[in-house]
């Protein structure tokens, strides 16, 4: 399938090497969020070429994301443009419409690539589940994580309750969700929300210097590791070993294979 205007829905896609990255561009309301940019995302994420080997996240200006769009929930919005529109569907029409929002942030995970969230200023609701989608989260020392759907009378729908979960563990995360607190950028690393906290003036260059680490291994390393780790917590130790196992034979193969060439 051809591209949607990623321009048009406040977005930006760069290849360089092994690393893409994508930004959300829309400083003038700091990065708000929309149904439409959501749908790019997930077709965004199916054309990523096997050769990218790390996507970078990350917001344009001083903010990661605000979150959602607050003109997504005025009334006379209208069109694909609208959360409101959504309404006016069946329960199991509205349900398949989240779903394909849901894409734009599942395709994260794909373990072709490692997925990292450079994040600075505010990652609200939608934008905190769109920095939680990804594998790794860099934080400036202005990093600000919310999850405000409750303050709004909804849920997180976009994804985002697993990982936190797995990051923070179920206590932690209901706090989090129920009281649509500010979690801080010392907080985040402090709790497992994020891998590191740096100046916000060094935040590029940190996530630069990690992209790069993250795509010396030869090819298919970080892929299988990745697999392995992703799926560990909800697997028994037999079964964990027995995909050990088999990567490694896989892993072995491919040296010798480079090696004979």
């Amino acid at each position: 399938m051809t591209l949607p205007d990623l321009a048009a829905v406040g977005l930006e896609y760069a290849v360089d090497g092994a690393v893409a990255t994508i930004t959300l561009n829309r400083p003038d309301v700091r990065n708000a969020q929309t149904p439409a940019m959501w749908l790019a995302l997930a077709e965004l994420g199916r054309q990523i070429p096997d050769e990218v080997r790390v996507v970078v996240v990350k917001g344009a200006g001083e903010t990661f994301s605000a979150g959602l769009d607050r003109a997504m929930l005025d009334p006379t919005t209208t069109g694909e443009q609208s959360v409101i529109g959504l309404l006016s569907l069946s329960d199991d029409d509205m349900s398949a419409a989240i779903e394909e929002f849901q894409q734009g942030f599942t395709f994260l995970r794909d373990p072709r690539f490692v997925s990292i969230a450079a994040v600075r200023g505010y990652a609200i609701g939608a934008g905190f589940q769109l920095a939680l989608s990804c594998d790794l989260r860099v934080v400036a020392e202005d990093a600000q994580f919310s999850m405000k759907e409750s303050a709004l009378g909804l849920v997180p729908d976009l994804t985002g309750t697993k990982p936190l979960v797995e990051s923070v563990g179920y206590s932690r995360a209901l706090e989090i969700c129920a009281t649509a607190r500010l979690v801080g950028a010392q907080e985040a690393v402090d709790i497992g929300l994020a891998t590191k906290v740096v100046r916000a003036a060094d935040l590029d260059g940190e996530v630069a210097d990690l992209a790069a680490a993250l795509a010396a291994p030869m090819p298919d390393v970080v892929t299988e590791t990745k697999t392995l780790l992703q799926g560990a917590a909800d697997r028994d130790l037999d079964e964990q070993r027995r995909l050990e196992r088999e990567s490694q034979v896989r892993r072995f193969r491919a040296l010798a294979a480079a090696l004979a060439g």
